[in-house]
C-alpha cells in the first residue's frame, strides 16, 4: 500500500508577487488573502485614516477588507500597477475612484506595500 502525501512548495517571494499581481489586475483580492496571506498577517493603514487603521490576523484583515467593500455604493474605476520588487518586499500603486457610504465619492491614489516572509505575506501597508 502507498500513500500519496502532498506537500505545498515553499513558493520565492518572486512567484508570491506574480500570482499576486495576477489576481489584483483581476481585482480578486479577497483571493489574494485566501491565498497569499500569513494567518498571522498585519494590515496598517496610515495615522489618522478617516476609513481604516490596523489589523491583525488573517480573520481580522479580512473582515477589514470586507467591512469597507460593504461600504462601497459605487465604482468609477480603479487601476493597480504592476509591482516592484525589493529584496523581500514589493509595492504596488493604486488607485480607485469610489462611493463610500458616509463619505461620498472619493478617489485615493496610494502605494501598497507587502512584505513577504516563508512564502506568504506577512505585513500590507498602505501610504496615501
Amino acid at each position: 500500500m502507498t500513500t500519496k502525501t502532498t506537500k505545498k512548495l515553499a513558493l520565492t517571494t518572486q512567484e508570491v508577487v506574480e500570482r499576486f499581481d495576477k489576481l489584483a489586475q483581476q481585482e480578486k483580492w479577497f483571493e489574494i488573502q485566501d491565498e497569499l496571506f500569513a494567518d498571522n498577517v498585519r494590515s496598517v493603514d496610515p495615522p489618522n485614516s478617516p476609513y481604516f487603521g490596523y489589523a491583525e490576523g488573517k480573520v481580522a484583515v479580512r473582515k477589514k477588507g470586507r467591512d469597507w467593500v460593504e461600504k462601497i455604493e459605487g465604482v468609477h474605476g480603479t487601476y493597480t500597477t504592476h509591482p516592484v520588487i525589493g529584496g523581500n518586499h514589493f509595492a504596488v500603486g493604486r488607485g480607485v475612484d469610489i462611493t463610500v457610504k458616509g463619505f461620498g465619492r472619493i478617489k485615493i491614489d496610494q502605494v501598497m506595500l507587502y512584505e513577504v516572509k516563508d512564502s506568504q505575506i506577512v505585513l500590507e501597508q498602505f501610504f496615501y
